[in-house]
């Protein structure tokens, strides 16, 4: 180890001494460094206006849900998360996801978990049951720790579903509400009743 370390060391040296005998290739890297740095720093962050740009420019029309795959349903839910100011939206459904499909924190502190039921008919597809809200309820709080329990569908949810979110206090986005939000009109705090009230205060409160 001592060997090791005196070769480091005398390394060391002998790079710096050779560097300040020949300073002027410190000039030169330098020289080159500074544009690439300039060039690297224009281009991200041409990039993030890009996507930002992109992101508030999303839209999604029922026809277009209506085709897409269940899971790039939850990636289109999710982006629409993003788009409204949800820099932490992520899709987490798959296998053994415990009824949560899409995660974000909002702009005011209230952490939304959102659970997808996509119908390649729509309207004609089989409604959203009561069953599917009871998974919603027994874990989007207790497991995901949920301020806002989500379900979201570009079909139809039957009467007692409905009713049994209102008990629970569960929110639910139906193919009506869906076409609103994705529309781009407004953010899907602003599109449901009784939302829990911020957690903290921004700029856009």
């Amino acid at each position: 180890m001592v060997g090791v370390a005196v070769v480091a060391v005398v390394l060391i040296v002998t790079v710096v001494n050779w560097l300040v005998a020949h300073w002027w290739v410190l000039l030169v890297a330098l020289a080159l460094a500074v544009p690439a740095g300039v060039g690297w720093w224009h281009s991200r962050q041409q990039r993030i206006r890009w996507e930002a740009a992109r992101a508030q420019a999303l839209r999604y029309g029922l026809a277009q849900l209506d085709a897409l795959h269940h899971s790039r349903f939850e990636d289109a839910i999710r982006d629409l998360m993003h788009r409204d100011g949800c820099r932490d939206a992520q899709r987490v459904g798959g296998r053994g996801d415990l009824g949560a499909d899409v995660k974000a924190t909002d702009p005011f502190g209230r952490r939304w978990v959102i659970q997808c039921k996509h119908r390649r008919a729509g309207a004609q597809g089989s409604a959203v049951g009561t069953p599917d809200l009871q998974v919603l309820n027994g874990t989007a709080r207790q497991v995901h720790g949920a301020d806002v329990a989500v379900i979201v569908t570009n079909g139809r949810v039957s009467g007692p579903a409905v009713a049994f979110a209102k008990q629970q206090k569960l929110h639910v986005v139906d193919r009506q509400t869906l076409a609103a939000w994705a529309s781009g009109s407004r953010p899907l705090w602003e599109l449901l009743r009784a939302v829990p009230p911020p957690r903290r205060p921004t700029a856009l409160g």
